[in-house]
């Protein structure tokens, strides 16, 4: 049985919806060939992802998302990504959306990313960006 779950950290912000996105998440991760095992979101402050990027990336600037691929077999899904509710708040408002789809993005942004996209290069972040795109008008 697959398992999406959902935690806060130094944040009390309530995602509404959370069966909903389970399944468009779930039907994602299927719909690209791979399997669930164990997802997790955490949802935290820019000061807490901020000590994530420093202690386990080397980076010390803020981030919206981190993902952590945590799988040991191909195409199954196990894995932890980690949301600044902070960066997500401000970037809502930098591209004039409500805070609950930009998070949406960066839900299916995060599990793209396990899903094995990559956004480092101008044409990966140009697939990347059509793949999350193609996935919110599913949800």
């Amino acid at each position: 049985m697959s398992k999406i779950n959902f935690f806060t950290e130094e944040t009390n912000y309530n995602l509404k919806g959370k069966t909903a996105i389970r399944k468009w998440i779930t039907e994602t991760i299927t719909n690209e060939g791979y399997a669930l095992n164990e997802l997790n979101f955490i949802f935290c402050s820019d000061e807490y992802l901020l000590r994530v990027n420093q202690d386990f990336l080397q980076h010390d600037y803020y981030t919206d998302v981190i993902t952590f691929d945590n799988s040991e077999e191909l195409k199954m899904i196990l894995g932890d990504i980690f949301i600044s509710i902070d960066r997500v708040k401000d970037n809502a408002k930098q591209n004039k959306v409500s805070t609950h789809d930009e998070l949406c993005r960066i839900i299916v942004h995060g599990t793209l990313h396990l899903l094995g996209y990559r956004d480092k290069t101008q044409k990966a972040k140009i697939e990347m960006t059509a793949k999350e795109d193609f996935y919110l008008n599913k949800r």
